[in-house]
């Protein structure tokens, strides 16, 4: 497994956390966004980790299946 696909991992999983934390964050608190509520900032940082978190480990988890299936392959 090369490095640099390994690189390339934590900085597509902040994208993709940074465009379905904001998704979810205005359907879980968007009366809070409008000022009619109060802001949970616990939510809102929990909404941003959550899909960082979950995009990564299904990246590393894919890259290391795939890693092992090659060197059954060549074993």
């Amino acid at each position: 497994m090369p490095v640099r696909d390994i690189q390339r991992v934590p900085r597509r999983s902040l994208y993709v956390a940074l465009i379905v934390g904001t998704v979810l964050n205005l359907i879980n608190q968007g009366d809070a966004l409008l000022g009619m509520a109060s802001i949970n900032w616990l939510k809102v940082i929990l909404t941003y980790c959550v899909p960082y978190v979950v995009c990564t480990y299904g990246a590393v988890s894919y890259r290391l299946r795939k890693a092992d299936v090659t060197l059954e392959r060549s074993a």
